[in-house]
Parts: structure tokens; sequence; C-alpha cells
């Protein structure tokens, strides 16, 4: 392959880097109105009385908006394929506020100053009722988050508002409890993850204009246009077709921006005034008013014998959605699904879950989607099934991980056609010394030196779900057109689907402009989540640029006087094999522009019945100051199986980026709340994230596979990269304190505290 499998500079790069103007903001007209939102100070009241004639007067101040303004039509925010497996349970405004930080009013005034001043002039009545702010209590308590009438799921997922119950699902395969009856050796233990943020350096923005044609324009940090179009539309109680969804260049998203969680208030304003409106999300709103990690609390059972052999897995999942719905029925079950499927030895597995509502900000999609946290559950038990069978990790999971060809019971019953892991977990100990390190060293003066190894594995699609689509068209000079809807947010999406379309074609990915997402201008796409762009978009990418080259070829026959078969086209030209005649692309590109029937076009959407999973296993060494509890993290060594890697440069800065993430996630990130629900952290103050200095030696290498439903053999890279480091670092804690953490993170007090306690 001559472009697909090279290190590819990025479409996007000179302009970032240059500091043009392609971001959101950058765009907005510049007489937009500013938007901005009273929230609530309580986590569950209802408006008593609300007063804004105050507010009106203020000079620069368009509209003030309260509940009783808006549609009545309830609607969920996540961007998922419809009909949403999340109820349908938000207004845009309600009159029944259920966190701090739900909306109450909109404000849109001509400047900032103004629609702040005009914020302090509304006067609020709240009659405060009792909050459920701790999940674990939310199950059939007698205070409902969501006891309106209209509340609606339009999906069976067990989801039950007068139960508190956003969904409640199962599955499995075999006689569990005879299966672990049977094993010589069973550990258990609960594990509990606590919601993160997705922090991404460009917080959530978008602003709205109405166009010449009455229609509503809206561009949008997002990663789902189409879905975005559909939840504004239901929001507002106005038909798709008059609302346009346009997605600039995206300053990270990492899954936030998978949820509409700022599009609504502007779109209403624009909707109403006729005059274009932004809204702006500040870092403290971004914090506390918008849709972090599931905290969830995962049950793990594992069963074996002893001579190493996983026979049976059982997991139960209480995970918390906090006021909304947003991602709580679909996350909840990629805990098991990605979690038991990379143990091709089991016999029977068992999952059940429970999805609670709680008076706390509702979370959402973060990288990872679910299988991050029930991967942290089951690693960390595996770990401490090798500790009791005296038994090293690494061997423990080359007894029993999948391996190429296997059936995967619990990721429903998928075979895997591609699968290095043997070849990652075996690489990634060689890469770390695990057999030098394990499992700790003593360096003198309370220092310990220790290691630690993890598994994952994700998916690379919705199957029978998620649809990707791509237009290719040949230009007059020879140039293409790639259009698509998938959204890039940085991962480089843009530039590997413009390096297949290249290979395709046989041209310089230079070639390739690159056109999307517009839901005016692009074929249907559900977005970029779900690991999905690469194999389900790559995918259209690829039928479609084949597509186009015979149509190319027919267009030269005709121009050639010759037969279709008897012609060869090398990327820059037709060539008859018989007379040696031929015409160059950019003739032929010309003459598709005079007299011609056929447009050199091709669309194509593609969707998947299967999600083959890209596999991965990471390994740190750590040192641990005894005295303080202080980890530094030395190395972190991966290897990643995501089929045919289609740029590696990129590749590579995803894996990095994710594994980075999943060190916050371990040690560090932790959104909390005090007593009445307010957040503690709503701020990079009080929200430590990793930095440079937190990280040390990151080593990423592939072991690629290839996958025969992907495009040249690819699978996902984007998810699966964030999931090895919560168990990695807490196995290589307990191999240099004997503390087995069950809980993120894993701060250095917690440490400090409990070799205290020893």
């Amino acid at each position: 392959m001559k472009v697909v499998n090279q290190p590819v500079r990025k479409k996007d790069a000179m302009a970032l880097v240059t500091g043009k103007p392609v971001f959101t903001d950058d765009l907005a007209p510049k007489d937009c109105l500013i938007v901005k939102l009273l929230r609530s100070p309580h986590a569950n009241a209802m408006i008593r009385s609300i007063k804004t004639d105050t507010a009106k007067l203020v000079p620069g101040i368009e509209a003030v908006y309260t509940w009783e303004d808006v549609p009545k039509n309830r609607f969920t925010m996540a961007g998922q394929t419809y009909p949403e497996p999340s109820p349908y349970d938000k207004l845009i405004l309600d009159r029944h506020v259920r966190y701090v930080g739900d909306p109450v009013a909109i404000v849109a005034g001509e400047t900032e100053e103004v629609v702040d001043r005009a914020l302090r002039m509304i006067k609020v009545e709240y009659e405060v009722l009792p909050a459920v702010l701790d999940f674990r209590k939310a199950k059939d308590n007698e205070i409902l988050v969501h006891p309106e009438e209209d509340w609606k799921a339009l999906c069976k997922v067990g989801a039950d508002n007068k139960r508190n119950l956003c969904a409640s699902e199962s599955f499995g395969e075999g006689d569990v409890d005879a299966v672990m009856a049977d094993c010589e050796v069973t550990v258990e233990g609960t594990y509990h993850t606590l919601a993160n943020q997705q922090a991404m350096m460009e917080t959530f923005r978008t602003c709205c204009y109405m166009d010449a044609y009455g229609r509503l324009n809206v561009l949008s940090s997002t990663q789902i246009v189409f879905h975005a179009r559909r939840i504004i539309s239901n929001a507002l109680g106005i038909p798709k077709s008059k609302i346009r969804v346009m997605k600039p260049r995206i300053g990270g998203g990492f899954g936030a921006k998978q949820t509409v969680v700022a599009e609504v208030f502007p779109a209403f304003v624009t909707w109403k005034t006729g005059k274009p409106s932004k809204m702006i999300f500040t870092r403290v709103e971004s914090q506390t008013a918008s849709t972090p990690r599931h905290e969830m609390e995962v049950s793990v059972k594992v069963g074996a014998m002893k001579d190493g052999r996983i026979r049976a897995m059982d997991i139960y999942v209480l995970s918390n959605t906090g006021a909304y719905s947003e991602h709580g029925p679909t996350t909840v079950e990629l805990a098991g699904h990605k979690s038991m499927s990379m143990y091709g030895s089991l016999e029977a597995h068992r999952f059940n879950c429970d999805v609670v509502y709680s008076n706390v900000m509702s979370a959402g999609a973060y990288r990872g989607y679910g299988a991050t946290q029930g991967i942290f559950a089951v690693e960390s038990a595996v770990n401490e099934l090798a500790a009791k069978l005296h038994m090293d990790p690494v061997e423990l999971r080359e007894k029993n991980l999948v391996r190429e060809g296997q059936r995967m019971a619990p990721y429903y019953g998928e075979v895997t056609n591609s699968c290095a892991l043997d070849r990652c977990l075996a690489r990634t100990a060689e890469m770390i010394g695990w057999k030098e390190k394990y499992p700790c060293r003593d360096m003198g003066n309370g220092k310990v030196r220790s290691v630690g190894i993890a598994m994952s594995m994700q998916g690379s699609c919705i199957p029978f779900v998620d649809v990707g689509s791509a237009t290719v068209k040949l230009n007059e000079d020879g140039y293409y057109t790639l259009i698509i809807g998938a959204a890039d947010m940085g991962t480089g999406c843009d530039t590997i689907l413009a390096q297949m379309a290249a290979e395709c074609l046989e041209c310089d990915v230079d070639r390739i402009t690159v056109h999307g997402a517009d839901t005016d201008a692009s074929p249907y796409d559900s977005g970029s989540y779900a690991s999905s762009t690469t194999y389900v978009t790559g995918k259209a990418v690829e039928k479609a640029c084949l597509e186009l080259r015979e149509k190319i070829t027919e267009k030269a026959a005709g121009m050639l006087n010759a037969k279709k078969e008897n012609l060869t086209f090398d990327g820059q030209r037709v060539e008859d094999m018989t007379s040696g005649r031929s015409v160059t692309l950019t003739e032929i590109g010309t003459a598709s522009m005079c007299g011609n029937t056929e447009a050199l076009v091709s669309t194509v959407t593609n969707s998947s019945p299967f999600s083959p999973p890209p596999f991965m296993a990471g390994a740190v060494e750590i040192e641990l100051d005894k005295e303080t509890g202080h980890v530094e993290i030395l190395n972190y060594a991966a290897a990643v199986d995501c089929g045919t890697v289609i740029n590696p440069n990129l590749a590579r800065v995803q894996a990095e980026g994710g594994i980075v993430q999943g060190i916050g996630m371990a040690l560090y990130e932790n959104v909390q709340y005090d007593e009445k629900g307010h957040m503690l952290n709503n701020s990079f103050m009080q929200y430590k994230i990793p930095t440079r200095m937190d990280m040390g030696s990151i080593r990423v290498e592939f072991e690629s596979s290839f996958e025969p439903t992907g495009p040249f053999g690819a699978k996902s890279i984007g998810e699966i990269v964030i999931n090895t480091p919560s168990p990695a670092i807490a196995h290589a804690i307990y191999n240099a304190t004997g503390l087995r953490f069950k809980e993120l993170p894993i701060t250095s007090e917690k440490i400090a505290m409990g070799l205290q306690s020893l």
C-alpha cells in the first residue's frame, strides 16, 4: 500500500498550528446575541415563581425565557440513532429542576456584560425538595427524580421512572451457579469508579442564525450533526427540514459532544427572535452542567481451577445516570460485553445491571463508554485471582485469553476474525521488562518500584445500527472531493478517510479535498462515536471510490471509443491496452462538464452486522514513596491490535492520549459533591488532570491483525486505549504495597493512610 499505513500529515495541521479561524467561535457572526442560562442552586426543587420583569428592562437585553415560554416536548439529549434507547425525560426548561446547575431561564442580550447583569436580576422562589444524592439508595426510593406523567421510553430497556430506573437489563449463557460451585478457586469484589470529566480543551459552544429561506442554521462543536438536528427538532417542535447543522473544527470531544448539551438554547433564541445567537460554555459550566462518565459500582465474581483455567464470571453493575437519561441504557452493558469477552475459556457468564436516576448532573458518553469501568473491575479481579493462585498474571492471561477464530459468547456471540491479543500481551510484557521487574523492587529510602498489567478490548461500531456514508466526486481539474458526515474531533478522521480514498484512486492524498459534516451537504452518517468512523465510514469511502473508478473508466471508454474491459486506470490516466491511446484524469474531468449525462460521483452508505473488537495490553512501571503515598509513573508500555493501522502517527497519538486520560482516571480525577449536591471541583484548580509531568515515558507499538470486514483490514482504535491504565496501575500499587484498591481514583492520601493501617 502506498498511502494507507503511511504517516501522512493531518489535513488540518497547518491551519491549527498557525491559528487560522477554524473553530465555532471563530466563525460565528459578529452580531450574535449572547445566550446564557440561569441555573438552579438546588439539587431538587420546584419553581414556585420566577420574576423576570426587571431583567428584561436591562438595556441591550433581547429576551428572557422561562419554563412557561418553551415547548413542552420531552426529548433526550443523547446523540443516538432513533429510536433512542435513552428515555425522553428532558424539557428545554422545566419547572422541576433536578440537579444543581439545571437550567432555570434563558437570557439573550447584545453583550456578555448586559446578560450577566440581567441574570443577577432574575428572582426565583423555589420549593426545595428532598434529593437523592447517593445512587446506591436511588432504586425504589420514595423520592422520585422523574415523577412526571409525560416521561416516556421509546425502547424496552427496563426503564421505570416510578422506580428511579433509567434501565434494567441482563444477559448471559450457561449455568453460572453450577460452574461456580464446581470451581476450585473464586474471587469476588465490588469496584467503584467515580464520574470523570472529558475535560476537552474547547468547551461546549454553538452559534445559530436564520438563512434567507427561513431555515435555522446551527454551527456547533458536535460529533453528531444528524442526531443534533433530530434532537433540536424534537425540542423545538419544528420540522427537521427547517434545520441545518454544521460542524467546524472541534477542539476535542472524547464523547462529551455526542450529547446535545448546548445546542437547543441558542437554537430556541434564534428561532424565536430571528436573530443570530451564540452560547459559549465557561469551564465552570462544562464541569458542572455537562455529561461526564457514569459513576458505577461493578460487582465481579470469577471462578477458576487451581491450574488457572477461568471458567465463569458473574457481574452486577449499578450505574448512576444522574438527573437525566443521557446514554444511561447504552453504556452499562458494555461493562460486561467488553470485559468478560477477553476470556475465551469461559464456560458460563452472567450479567445484570440497574441504571438509576439521582439528583446530580446527568452522565453521558466518555471514551471507553462503560467498558472502561467494567474492565477496571474484571482485570483487577483477574490480577487478584493470580495472586490467590500464586501464578504470574501474564501466564494466567495467556492461559485464558480469547484467540483468533474463537466465539465470544458475552460479545453478542461474535467470532474473532482478527485477534492478536496473545501477541499484544507478550510484546507488552517484553517492552516493560516484566520478567525482570515483577512484582517489585525495593529502591531504598522508602521507595519501591513495581509493575502492573491489564488487557482490554472495545468495538468498532454498534452492529446493525451505525451507518457511515461517503460521497466522492471527480472535479474538472482531476482532483477529488470527499464529502462525509463523520466529525473529525482532532482524531484525524478527515486525514485517514482521505488516505483510504487516495489508496483506492491511486493518487496523492493532497488530491483529496475533504468536506464535512453538514446535514445539508453530507450523506447521512450516525456520527463520530462508538469507535465507528474508521470501520464503518471507512468502508463506505472504500466502496464509493471503487465505484467511482468504474465510472471514470466508463467515461474514458466513450472518449477513446474503446471497450471498457481493455482499459486500465493508474490514477493519472486511463489507457487502452490494445491501441496505446490514453486520456488523462484532467481530460476526463473536463469532458464530464460538457454534454455529459453521467455524473462522475459516487455515494455509498455502509452498515455492518459485526463490530470486530480491537485488542490491547498495557503494562505500567511505577515508583511509590511509602512515606507519602506518592505514585510516579515511570514507564507505560502498550501493544495494540487495531487491524491494519491506517496512519501510524495518528494511531500512536490516539493511543498515547487515551493512556494519559486513563492515568488521570486512576490517580487524580474525581467529581465530588457536598451534602446539598453542589460540585466541589468545578474548575481545573480543583479537578486535577494529568500534565506532561505526570505521564512518564509512554511507548506504544502495534501488533496488527487483518480484519476481513474492515477497510484495508482496519478496526478501531479511538476508545480501547483508555481502558488498561486503571487496572494496571491498581495492580502495580498492590505489588508495591500489598494494598488492593477497588475504588478510583487511588490518591496518595489513600495509599499513605492504607500503609499506616497495615
